[in-house]
Parts: structure tokens; sequence; C-alpha cells
């Protein structure tokens, strides 16, 4: 029996997936949500509208989505194809192919490429203006650490986090090799990348209930600002539960970020003053994707189990979106210290 969601979890879309969510993104354009699922199906929704636009399928799970424009975007898959589909007209394409599940697909604005990171241990870049036919749109591959499990774009940089920790930045232009070479400043395995919407840095969050702050600058004076922070934890009777961070959305007026975790909760942080702001009512399951639309008014839930308890009966998959009020956003000003009387 399904549990009814908490009062202000936000309007449920219709015609959720049917199985697991992995990604939900919003378009830099208008309210239109992409939202990719283990059942093999890639879905547009209008969110505002709550209508449910156009289904496009994979051969295999779809692991990540992200729009090129508003009227196409691309998916990455287990079945080892990064495809484009054209949402007007039902058209779809593959884009070029790994030699092993594609985790994660990202389109940059900047070098009008996609980007995708495999299980095969590499990243592709591709320029989907390229003829037809295979592998004519590839740019180049360019062999990674380990397995891809995140990828964040701000302007020219590409942040790679892979398995084993290790954390690659690129600059777009020049990607013969890595500009930085890192190793996450958290003990345990990655589970998102995000850049900071002023390109100065990114968060990090691992599989332990921890979100790392990192700037790119390796001046002594920026890297003494990096910190790491506990979050989506809870004790009972003496005893730490301590969950997975899956998904990290950063406002795009503010800069402050949401954090979703596999206790259920959505949290809103200041990194900048080291602060939470708020905590929304716990969602039905695991939250597997967050994404604010282009104004910040709206945030995109994924409530989505995340088998980190293995085939166990669950909550079904529902996507959420809220509406956001600055209070919950908006970073705090600083208290002055009170002045002395005259």
């Amino acid at each position: 029996m399904s549990v009814p969601p908490p009062a202000g979890s936000g309007r449920e879309l219709s015609n959720p997936p049917s199985d697991g969510i992995s990604n939900l993104c919003f378009s830099n354009h208008s309210d239109n949500l992409l939202v990719s699922s283990w059942d093999k199906s890639v879905r547009l929704y209008d969110a505002s509208a709550n209508l449910l636009k156009g289904e496009f399928l994979h051969g295999g799970p779809v692991l990540d989505c992200c729009f090129h424009d508003d009227s196409s975007g691309f998916s990455a898959s287990a079945d080892h194809t990064v495809r484009r589909h054209v949402f007007s007209t039902g058209k779809e394409d593959i884009l070029g192919r790994h030699d092993a599940p594609i985790r994660c697909v990202e389109y940059s604005y900047a070098a009008g490429q996609v980007i995708t990171g495999s299980w095969d241990k590499t990243l592709k870049s591709w320029d989907p203006r390229g003829a037809s036919g295979p592998e004519h749109t590839l740019v180049g591959t360019y062999p990674q650490p380990e397995r891809v499990y995140s990828l964040s774009l701000v302007g020219h940089r590409l942040v790679v986090a892979t398995a084993g920790r290790h954390v690659n930045v690129y600059d777009l232009r020049n990607m013969s090799q890595p500009e930085q070479r890192r190793e996450s400043s958290l003990k345990y395995q990655t589970r998102c990348v995000r850049c900071y919407p002023n390109g100065t840095g990114f968060a990090l969050s691992s599989v332990e209930g921890r979100v790392a702050m990192e700037f790119f600058d390796l001046s002594e004076a920026s890297q003494s600002k990096k910190y790491a922070f506990k979050c989506h934890r809870k004790s009972e009777a003496g005893r730490d539960t301590v969950y997975p961070v899956n998904a990290i959305a950063f406002h795009p007026i503010y800069g402050t970020f949401a954090t979703g975790g596999c206790d259920g909760y959505v949290n809103v942080w200041d990194g900048n003053n080291k602060k939470r702001l708020y905590q929304y009512s716990k969602y039905p399951s695991c939250i597997a994707a967050l994404s604010f639309n282009k104004d910040g008014r709206l945030l995109a839930v994924a409530s989505s189990y995340t088998f980190e308890e293995g085939d166990i009966s669950h909550e079904p998959d529902a996507i959420y979106v809220r509406n956001v009020n600055e209070v919950e956003v908006k970073p705090k000003p600083k208290a002055l210290p009170a002045a002395a009387p005259l």
C-alpha cells in the first residue's frame, strides 16, 4: 500500500515512469521537463500544465538525459547508445556509441558539443551537426582513470567524477589532457558533481552523507576556502544512519543549492555562509534527482527508490514539481553586531 505524499511536497506529475527515475532536468527556455528512467523511456513533460508531451524508447535503461534546446534533447543508455530526440516530430537518431553503458550526457552551449561519460572508462564529445551515419558526429575520445559516474559543465569547464574517487577538470577548448587531476576530498564513492553557476568551483556528493565544496583556482587563498559537511543522516538511540547524497541542484539566481538523499529529504544550503536554509517534508522514497527551472521558481523532485537495499517492495516512482518560495532559497543576510549604545 502506498503512503500518500506529505502536504507541501509539490504537485505530482501524472503518467510517471514505471521504473526507477535516473535523471530529470528543466529546459533553459521553458518549463519543459525531460525525464530518463530505467523503464527504457525518455519522457517530456510540460511541468506547469502537468502534461506528458512525448515519450521515446531506448533498447535498455536510460541513465541520463539533457536538453539541446527547447525542441530537442539527448539521452544516454545502458544499451551503449547516445540518442537525439526531436520533440515536435517524434524523430530520433543515434548520435553515437560507447563500449559499455553510458552513465552521463551533457550538452555544452559554449562548445556546441554533446559530452558523454561511460562505464567503458572514456569520455566522448560529439558534434550533433555532424554528418549522419555511425560515428560521423564523433569529435574525440578521452580515456578516464575509471568508470564515469557524474559530469558537470559551466562555460568551457567540464568536471568529470569517476569510480575510485578521481575528479578530472577539463577546458573544452583543449581536451587533449585534463587541466587538473584531483582526488575527491571525500573518503567514499562519488554520487554527483555539479559546478557552481558562477564558474568558480563545484560541489561533490558521496554515498556516505557528505558534500564537498571545491574551487578551481589552485592558489592557497582559494583552496583555503574549500570545506566538506555532513548531511542526510539521522541519529537514533546513539546509532548513526548515513544515506547516499544522490542529487545536487544549484538555484540559478541565488547560487544556493538543494541536495537530495536516500533518506527522502531535500535540503537547501547556503554554501557561502555554511548554513542550511530549509528542509522540505520527507518524500515517500529516495530522492534520485533534482532540477530547478530556469528562473528558480520551480523545483522538480524525483522520489524514486535507488535500490540501495536490493529488490524490496517500495513506494511507486513519482515526480513532484514544487513552487519555490524565496525564503527557502535566498541567502539570509549576516546579522551585524549590535552597535554599542552611545
